[in-house]
């Protein structure tokens, strides 16, 4: 043998990928560990980490494990035909980057022009203003892994325009009642707040569908930005904190 080979959990860490998901890579044959120690613990050599990083990043282009095992069979088993494929793969992934770069660089326009508006006229940006760079921050590019973005880009575009506006009315309204209900001091039991609590996880599944993993990075991203976020909404930072601090114990009160 030469060359260096990785262990399992060395590969998952880089990845981002579980053991688990390695593993089901493995058994259906998409991408796995072609050798084995002594005791039988899997070790992936240079060639299978290219064939996981072509995975990953077709996954990160929308296809499904079916098709991207279309893909790979389709690829001449041979050192120009693996690298005719990855130059095509390298050349897909960096056009969809490129479009990433362009929806991050909207997103800080969005908010260098609210603190300028802030900043500079004193004066607090309008709704229309908040809820597009709220819609855009609930992406945040750099957070979510590019089968996550497909999902958000998808669900949008889906909705449409005309969904998406009622949805941003609708938000903005549940922030004005729950707020009301936080400065009254309702028990998070109360009914009223457990049907808000409800439209507000229905707005929100509106674009995420639900997705366990989209919902778990968008609270990790919450809670290391909160500041940071709520300063950016037409309400005080700390009243908006309070309002997702009371939506959360609303819905734990229910679950």
């Amino acid at each position: 043998m030469t060359g260096q080979r990785w262990s399992v959990g060395e590969v998952a860490r880089a990845s981002g990928l579980t053991v688990r998901a390695l593993y089901h890579y493995d058994e259906i044959g998409l991408a796995g560990a072609s050798e084995r120690t002594a005791s039988g613990h899997r070790r992936y050599t240079e060639a299978d980490l290219r064939r996981l990083y072509r995975v990953r990043a077709l996954r990160g282009l929308g296809l499904s494990l079916e098709d991207i095992g279309g893909v790979l069979a389709d690829t001449p088993d041979c050192p120009a035909g693996e690298l005719g494929g990855m130059r095509e793969l390298l050349a897909a992934q960096l056009r969809a980057l490129d479009t990433q770069a362009e929806r991050i660089d909207e997103l800080r326009g969005r908010i260098r022009g609210l603190l300028s508006r802030v900043e500079d006229d004193a004066s607090m940006p309008g709704p229309d203003q908040f809820m597009t760079t709220l819609e855009l921050m609930t992406v945040y590019e750099t957070s979510f892994t590019p089968e996550q973005r497909q999902l958000l880009a998808d669900r949008t575009t889906g909705l449409g325009p005309e969904a998406v506006e009622t949805a941003r009315n609708e938000f903005a309204g549940l922030v004005e009642e729950f707020l009301r209900h936080v400065e009254a001091g309702t028990p998070v039991t109360d009914p009223a707040v457990r049907e808000l609590q409800r439209r507000w996880d229905a707005v929100g599944n509106l674009f995420h569908g639900g997705d366990e993993g989209v919902t778990n990075v968008a609270q990790t991203v919450w809670q290391e930005n909160a500041q940071e976020i709520a300063r950016t909404l037409p309400w005080p930072p700390e009243k908006f904190i309070e309002v997702i601090g009371y939506v959360q114990q609303v819905r734990a009160s229910v679950s």
